[in-house]
């Protein structure tokens, strides 16, 4: 397995990775693997672009839209070259 070091960190970045570690009974070490596991699968391009969507929208229940009726085309302007 590949290790990395991070330099300038923030004291409160450091702060609370601590308490989040703490909150979910881990390590700081395993904590931050969990997040950059989050973060690098999350970027990963979705196959399915509408199921994908359709994933992040159910939650919220979704909305009924009125859709307007469809009126004809007008006629396009005339440009006279005169």
């Amino acid at each position: 397995m590949a290790s990395i070091t991070i330099r300038n960190l923030d004291d409160s970045i450091k702060r609370r990775l601590r308490i989040r570690a703490a909150e979910h009974g881990r390590s700081m070490e395993e904590e931050a693997r969990d997040i950059l596991r989050q973060v690098v699968e999350e970027g990963r391009p979705s196959h399915n672009l509408a199921a994908s969507i359709r994933a992040r929208v159910a939650p919220t229940g979704g909305a009924d839209l009125d859709l307007p009726p469809r009126e004809p085309m007008r006629e396009p302007p005339a440009f006279d070259r005169s």
